[in-house]
């Protein structure tokens, strides 16, 4: 058994990620299995220990339940695959008590409920070298993505946050996807090169208004090319087909002037020490920049280390420790000068958290520290403790 992180992040407070599992039942004997499902629980406590008004915690918790399907053994039809996945999130906001601009927790969502995550088919192209995807679909499942920083909790080590807080409803992240057609060209270990389009109003089955079929919103595409190995680098870029209401200009007549919301971004990862025996040490940065016409934020980046195996009785022990920050506008800082509040240049934080397996369980303790909180350069900073558990269903 294992369990796999993709993050994926929406909405300038409050960015999220979901965990999506890879526990699988084989429903197809003997062989390889025809269908694989798997789910898993995670449920989070945490809350505002130090410098707020309000020292309080909240529960949360999220269900993630896929099934995915092999379409060529199961129909005939050559180099395809199918997946579904269905997501059912509950309780608290913590960031209602914490009152960031990125957020605290990666699982808290706006509205709670049960929802049709993704549902997609992927067919192989070129001998397997490219792919062509369709359907409802996470972005953050392949671009602006980086492993390194999978087991941080804190939303902005999903995506950046001046992508995540863009789109008339976020962007097709976690916990509401879009429809999208995505391309994908390249090997799995090296050079690749792939592109999205992607309904820019997101929605999914369980959300207010279901699945958008119009368009009426406009497109985001998406574009990212890289290397895969030892170190992996790529670079990307996104921008939305039609504009959205600028936070700070305006018309003649007084409604929001429109932009086109913009941006681009590098990642970086890799290994810095493994051995037989010894703890394995990675670390990744990101740097993401934006128009900063449309959202508080022009730009922000990541970066930090993950150990796994920290303790050589405890093989699933993994500890990472991130830094974050998210830069602020100058239209967003313009505005907060005329409402009386002193914005400061970013808001930031730095993580540090540890995670065991015990069987089905994972237990993970973590810590936060939060400097500008709001954007608000008179706030103190704040800390924050949780602890979240994952439970393996089958």
């Amino acid at each position: 058994m294992g369990v796999f992180f993709r993050a994926g992040a929406s909405g300038a407070v409050g960015v999220l990620l979901s965990a999506s599992p890879v526990w699988a039942e084989r429903l197809d004997e003997p062989g390889e299995p025809v269908w694989t499902w798997g789910s898993a629980y995670t449920a989070d406590v945490i809350g505002v220990v130090d410098g707020a008004p309000s020292r309080a915690g909240r529960f949360l918790d999220n269900l993630d339940v896929a099934l995915d399907g092999d379409l060529d053994r199961q129909f005939g039809w050559r180099g395809a695959r199918v997946h579904v996945s269905l997501l059912a999130n509950g309780g608290g906001q913590p960031n209602a008590v914490a009152q960031t601009l990125e957020g605290i927790d990666n699982i808290e969502v706006g509205s709670p409920g049960v929802r049709l995550y993704e549902a997609w088919v992927k067919q192989t192209l070129a001998g397997g070298r490219g792919s062509v995807l369709a359907g409802l679909y996470d972005v953050n499942s392949e671009f602006y993505v980086t492993a390194a920083s999978d087991q941080l909790i804190a939303p902005p080590f999903g995506i950046g946050s001046e992508l995540a807080a863009t789109g008339p409803n976020g962007p097709a992240i976690f916990p509401s996807t879009s429809l999208a057609v995505r391309f994908r060209l390249g090997d799995p270990e090296g050079r690749y090169a792939q592109v999205a389009a992607v309904n820019a109003q997101a929605g999914t089955l369980g959300d207010d208004g279901g699945v958008d079929t119009t368009l009426d919103q406009g497109v985001l595409y998406l574009a990212e090319a890289g290397w895969s190995g030892p170190v992996r680098v790529a670079v990307g870029g996104w921008r939305y087909s039609e504009g959205q209401d600028d936070i700070r200009d305006v018309l003649p007549g007084g409604d929001p002037a429109l932009s086109h919301a913009q941006g681009a971004y590098a990642v970086v990862e890799g290994t810095l020490f493994e051995a037989e025996d010894q703890p394995t040490i990675r670390a990744f940065m990101r740097l993401g920049v934006s128009d900063g016409d449309t959202t508080l934020f022009s730009g922000g980046w990541q970066a930090g280390l993950r150990v796994d195996s920290v303790l050589a009785a405890r093989p699933a022990s993994t500890l990472s420790l991130g830094f974050h920050e998210g830069v602020l506008s100058d239209k967003a800082r313009a505005n907060a000068r005329e409402a009386g509040v002193r914005f400061a240049r970013a808001e930031g934080g730095i993580e540090l958290t540890y995670a065991d397996t015990f069987g089905p369980v994972t237990l993970q303790p973590n810590l936060q520290w939060i400097y500008n909180p709001g954007g608000d350069a008179d706030r103190d900073p704040l800390l924050t403790a949780g602890v979240r558990l994952i439970l393996a269903l089958h």
